[in-house]
């Protein structure tokens, strides 16, 4: 039987994967309030790309070595 073990922080990855997809698309469950139109999510979205663009220029530059 093949086990498959993940460290911490693959599953940290995980989480993060799936709230930032939740987090773009709107995604809601039953019964709660709509906010994919808000100002708010609009704010959340503008923080979510800058912290992408933030993580992907210090992964450029570890990766650089510089």
């Amino acid at each position: 039987m093949l086990s498959f073990v993940m460290s911490w922080l693959a599953w940290l990855a995980l989480a993060v994967l799936i709230t930032a997809v939740a987090a773009v698309t709107g995604i809601k469950p039953k019964g709660t309030r709509h906010v994919a139109r808000t100002r708010l999510m609009g704010g959340a979205r503008l923080a979510l790309l800058a912290l992408v663009i933030i993580v992907a220029y210090l992964a450029f530059r570890a990766r650089s070595g510089g």
